[in-house]
């Protein structure tokens, strides 16, 4: 589980079960032109996506339960740097909020996959404003926490938190 395509497929095994609907909201919101001003609840394919985000996250604490405490270190690691890589001001801009809800932000676009994150990686107007999934933002960490009793040292000297990543917030 060390390396991120192992974390990608993990995601997508825990949005597989959810069935066709699900996952097809999942591609339009990653392949969608969005409209200025869009309101993320008039939208059909989020609408979708965030009734499903709870049996996701169910879903994927189920899929990790025979985890070792390194194998979900590896997976924190992997959410933290995906979280700081996109820790960017265009990013922000789209998605708005306070630095909490700009790192829940974040959390959504990760929770919904690699061609999701993807997609807002290289356009961030694809991003959704207000969409949040706080839960993903240290999932691996909270399993880790609950089974071993300690919280994972990633050892990657990066943040997750918001405004952390010099790259994407230049002076």
């Amino acid at each position: 589980m060390k390396d991120e395509a192992g974390f990608w497929d993990l995601v997508e095994a825990a949005w597989a079960p959810l069935g066709v609907d699900v996952n097809q909201a999942r591609r339009e919101l990653a392949h969608r032109t969005p409209a200025p001003g869009e309101d993320p609840y008039d939208n059909p394919p989020f609408t979708v996506v965030d009734t499903a985000l709870k049996e996701f996250l169910s879903n994927l604490g189920s899929l990790s339960e025979g985890l070792s405490a390194d194998e979900l270190t590896d997976l924190d690691r992997v959410v933290e740097a995906k979280l700081h890589d996109i820790d960017r001001a265009d990013v922000h801009a789209v998605t708005d909020g306070s630095d909490d809800g700009f790192l829940y932000a974040r959390g959504f676009i990760v929770a919904l996959g690699r061609d999701f994150y993807a997609a807002v990686a290289e356009d961030p107007k694809k991003a959704v404003p207000d969409a949040e999934c706080e839960r993903m933002c240290y999932f691996f960490a909270h399993l880790h926490h609950e089974r071993y009793g300690t919280f994972p040292d990633t050892g990657s000297g990066i943040s997750r938190e918001s405004c952390s990543n010099p790259v994407g917030w230049p002076s």
